[in-house]
């Protein structure tokens, strides 16, 4: 049996707490490290000017919008991998890759217009200062016009996730964020005789780092063995692989997408106080990845085992990794959850908060990782929807703690209370209505799908 067909098939027959480990370190460590990439861009800009920050801060729901349609459809590729190869259906599962690719780059070439043609009008709609509506203009601009590294790279990365191959997409995403991270110092504030160029400089940084990422993985994924094989020779895209793909990418795309929905409706109720006011919200988001980035690294390690079970019709390990996936996540996210209670003031001090930023932001913190343990069960269980195939169950979850509820329940207290403080409650509401929705979700489908998996109609 070939090495790459073992690594598939240990899913099926490992013991399930270290094939958990195995599976997901790699991918929790990457995403730490993506998390601190994250962070590395506004880190520097902070140290140009507040304005810099503010312009960084507003371009991240656009951001978060490439994220969401490379990681949504890559996750859509990963369980078809995943389901097809539980199944014994080798093919399908290799066609499955190379459509990956293939919508990876189209993608991109959609993005690439709009970096060069749409960002100025986003800008406005929140912001009348002319120095921050052209910073953010430049840093967007670039990373939607070079977007098609991370498009690609990601992809890879979750193919070879869907075999069960977890080290080298960690490695991918260490060359990605260490690139990035040695470039920001240097193109932004301008070393080695470059001149100093500011938030264009981190834009420059992002996008070389995913390019370099993206050509070291294309070397990797063709020149050795994988447990899938991708080949573009006579390749036609199929409807029925990309309606497959998109059965479980599309709502992912979408719950990834709302986030950025939120983003900018709340940065309109926000910034009805101050630019501060969404300038914390925005340093919020960098923060938390360093609690959600690991949950997200465990859950890309849980995707495949979970889907291959499923195809493999295993309920009994398919639930042992559901069971041991909630109490890792809820381990993390209660550490994440001190951690922020405790010290929110030296977490914004990251960023060389302005007194006024702190008052805004010490209490926001405390406030809105309340919502962190509920946050942990409904990932998890998410995750399994969308390993199972149900992914319109993790769409109708994200879009109740994302939007429905979270974006309303803002809204009313910033207009009832006339307090900035009052909004960050809005967090820890949404999250408790979506875990109790997200349970009546997981009885359905466990009727429906887990209960008689295995048995003999």
């Amino acid at each position: 049996m070939a090495e790459s067909d073992k690594k598939a098939n240990r899913m099926g027959t490992a013991p399930m707490l270290p094939l958990i480990f195995s599976m997901a370190l790699p991918a929790m460590f990457s995403m730490l490290v993506q998390a601190l990439y994250n962070i590395v861009d506004s880190y520097f800009v902070s140290q140009v000017s507040e304005k810099g920050l503010a312009a960084v801060s507003l371009a991240f729901p656009i951001q978060n919008l490439l994220i969401a349609f490379g990681v949504g459809t890559a996750v859509g590729v990963t369980s078809l991998i995943a389901r097809r190869l539980g199944e014994g259906r080798q093919k399908e599962a290799d066609s499955a890759a190379s459509h990956g690719i293939f919508l990876g780059v189209a993608t991109s070439l959609v993005f690439a217009v709009y970096g060069a043609f749409f960002t100025t009008p986003f800008f406005k709609m929140f912001e009348s200062d002319p120095e921050i509506i052209h910073m953010g203009d430049q840093y967007i601009s670039i990373c939607c016009i070079f977007s098609f590294g991370s498009f690609v790279v990601c992809m890879l990365e979750k193919i070879l996730q869907g075999t069960g191959s977890m080290i080298w997409p960690m490695v991918f995403q260490l060359i990605g964020a260490i690139t990035n991270i040695v470039l920001d110092p240097i193109l932004i504030f301008g070393m080695f005789g470059l001149p100093a160029m500011g938030v264009t400089g981190a834009a420059i940084a992002t996008v070389g780092g995913q390019i370099l990422s993206m050509v070291v993985a294309a070397i990797v994924v063709a020149r050795q063995e994988h447990a899938v094989r991708i080949s573009f020779k006579g390749f036609r895209p199929s409807l029925r692989t990309i309606r497959d793909i998109y059965a479980v990418g599309l709502p992912g795309i979408v719950m990834q997408s709302i986030g950025s929905v939120m983003t900018m409706a709340l940065n309109g109720i926000l910034s009805g106080f101050s630019t501060a006011a969404y300038t914390v919200f925005g340093l919020y988001f960098k923060l938390q990845s360093f609690v959600f980035m690991p949950v997200f690294g465990l859950t890309q390690g849980l995707l495949p085992i979970m889907g291959y079970n499923f195809g493999a019709k295993n309920k009994k390990r398919l639930l042992s990794a559901f069971r041991d996936g909630c109490a890792i996540a809820l381990g993390i996210m209660g550490l994440g959850t001190l951690l922020f209670l405790l010290a929110p003031g030296w977490l914004l001090g990251i960023f060389s908060a302005s007194e006024e930023l702190l008052a805004i932001g010490i209490p926001a913190l405390r406030i809105i990782c309340l919502c962190f343990p509920f946050a942990a069960l409904g990932i998890v269980v998410s995750n399994l929807f969308q390993a199972l195939g149900r992914g319109i169950f993790s769409l109708l979850q994200s879009l109740l703690r994302q939007l429905l509820v979270l974006v309303p329940a803002a809204w009313l207290l910033a207009r009832l209370t006339g307090q900035v403080n009052a909004v960050w409650w809005a967090f820890p509401i949404a999250e408790c209505v979506s875990l109790a929705v997200s349970a009546v979700f997981y009885i359905r489908v466990y009727r429906a799908e887990i209960r008689d998996l295995g048995r003999e109609k």
